[in-house]
């Protein structure tokens, strides 16, 4: 089982920095493209070696945007309350979302996953018992997924 996880670009200058507080539309028009055909190549290129099957692909971030402007701005804050994370290959089912949000964006509302149901499902698409992988920290065995963490079942094929 193979996991492909890109980050995401930074400079010091701002140039290449996500974190679009000041300047969202312009900096994601910038950056989109070098992102969208890169991705699609990775994707393309696993399923036609047949790798896809095997692979995880995760895009994702540590939180989303709030549907509205910064106050003085053009950007956007950031949002932990509402985020989009895709998924893909190694028994991810394709073609469909899970959970939604308020009408505006705000906050998510329907089928709400932790950071623990993530990472139990991660796990478990890696062939991993999230309830038997621990870790030694200060003294006591630890999970990655806490005490916490249910697999998502309904997005496996």
């Amino acid at each position: 089982m193979s996991l492909y996880c890109a980050s995401r670009a930074s400079a010091v200058d701002g140039l290449l920095n996500w974190d679009a507080h000041k300047t969202l539309k312009a900096d994601y028009e910038r950056h989109f493209p070098i992102f969208d055909q890169p991705t699609a190549a990775l994707l393309t290129d696993l399923k036609q070696r047949g790798l896809l099957d095997d692979t995880l692909v995760l895009w994702c971030s540590e939180f989303g945007r709030m549907p509205m402007h910064q106050e003085g701005t053009v950007g956007r804050d950031h949002n932990p309350d509402a985020f989009t994370t895709w998924m893909m290959g190694a028994g991810v089912r394709g073609g469909m979302s899970y959970g939604a949000t308020d009408e505006v964006g705000r906050r998510s509302v329907e089928n709400v996953v932790s950071v623990y149901d993530f990472y139990a499902t991660v796990l478990h698409l890696l062939g991993i018992d999230h309830e038997k992988l621990t870790f030694y920290h200060n003294g006591a065995n630890r999970r990655l997924t806490d005490v916490h963490g249910n697999v998502i079942q309904e997005i496996l094929s």
